[in-house]
């Protein structure tokens, strides 16, 4: 279940609450009672050891002199 931050703007607490997608605009209370809480834009970190995308890495130059190291043979 999705987690979403908010910030209390009477006592400035900031706090998270777990709920469904379908309620994520829906307004929350802070745990102290206040009603005027405003939700935070947070980011998303996913970790794991899942089979997600894993970039190549690009060409490697070759030593050689030249303006790029001899990779692209103008030197």
């Amino acid at each position: 279940m999705p987690r979403y931050e908010f910030r209390c703007r009477a006592c400035g607490d900031t706090f998270e609450v777990n709920r469904p997608m379908t309620e994520s605009a829906d307004p929350a209370s802070c745990p102290q009672g206040h009603a005027d809480t405003v939700k935070l834009l947070s980011t998303v970190a996913i970790t794991g050891r899942g089979g997600g995308f894993t970039p190549s890495p690009g060409p490697v130059a070759s030593g050689g002199g030249g303006c790029c190291g001899g990779g692209c043979g103008c030197g």
